[in-house]
């Protein structure tokens, strides 16, 4: 069964404020491009090439302006708007009509991957998942996010949301692979006390039908929530470190196309045309030299 893709770039951005008084948080900046571009980028990564992106009202435009209809990048955008925050699994009621009878992958337009062999892990649970598949990575502040608890075969135990005493170190990071049955659970869901449909909730009633599948990332993986002031510093020092010490980019759009072969030669020469005067496109022209020569 083939996937689609959904970004979730809605909210208040009010952990932000006032940086996001007039711009979504996910056009902010990380180092040296959007932060919508990193979570696209893993979507792209999974070979996923059909994608909803949701934003509030206000904003929605602004991600047309940047993104189009992705045909640049090899893919196809469609756009849907999110009136208010009402949970991250509202995404799959919006989105009903797009995902049709595909499956669905879902990330949050604040999250931040980077490791070895991503790519190949992302296609992996893509061709095997039944059911649903979250990821978790370690953290030491674990009762600021959704905390999962496994075995040694890495079985979920239990999920609980920002527990004041948690299970284990373990959160539950902002992606997610769903089968198509998705769209029926959120629509069973109740809301949560603070009148949101919460994520949570459907990855419970996937673990209770035992379709609940973990993925847990390793000391060499680095996941980030840029959701504060802090965590975006974070993030955009992170990725300079990384691009400035190895000459390669994260979340390169444009890279992951041609390398995809969803995009060739001529179209990657126009796009770097558009970006001589910065280093952004001094990489685009180097990645053009480098297919000009094999």
């Amino acid at each position: 069964m083939s996937y689609k893709g959904i970004i979730l770039s809605g909210g208040l951005g009010t952990r932000l404020a006032p940086l996001t008084s007039s711009v979504s948080k996910q056009l902010l900046p990380v180092y040296d491009k959007p932060m919508i571009f990193y979570s696209l980028s893993v979507l792209m990564l999974s070979g996923i090439r059909d994608i909803l992106l949701i934003s509030s009202p206000d904003h929605i435009d602004l991600y047309k302006n940047l993104l189009g209809t992705g045909e640049r990048y090899g893919i196809k955008i469609k756009y849907q708007i999110q009136t208010k925050p009402a949970g991250i699994a509202e995404a799959f009621i919006l989105g009903e009509s797009f995902i049709e009878d595909k499956n669905v992958a879902l990330i949050l337009g604040d999250n931040i991957f980077y490791g070895y062999q991503f790519s190949k892990k992302l296609r992996e649970v893509i061709k095997y998942n039944d059911g649903a598949t979250i990821f978790a990575a370690y953290t030491d502040s674990p009762h600021k996010f959704g905390v999962v608890e496994f075995d040694k075969k890495n079985e979920v135990i239990s999920i609980e949301e920002k527990p004041k005493n948690p299970k284990s170190n373990y959160a539950i990071t902002g992606l997610y692979f769903y089968d198509n049955g998705v769209i029926q659970r959120a629509k069973s869901l109740k809301p949560s006390p603070r009148n949101e449909l919460e994520i949570t909730d459907i990855n419970k009633s996937y673990l209770k039908d035992k379709k609940l599948n973990l993925s847990v990332f390793g000391r060499g993986f680095t996941w980030l929530d840029a959701g504060n002031a802090d965590d975006l510093l974070e993030a955009g020092n992170f990725v300079k470190t990384i691009e400035n010490r190895q000459g390669l980019k994260i979340a390169c759009l444009e890279e992951i196309a041609i390398t995809n072969k969803w995009i060739d030669i001529n179209a990657l020469k126009v796009i770097a045309s558009t970006h001589q005067k910065n280093k952004y496109g001094e990489y685009l022209a180097n990645l053009v030299q480098k297919y000009e020569s094999n």
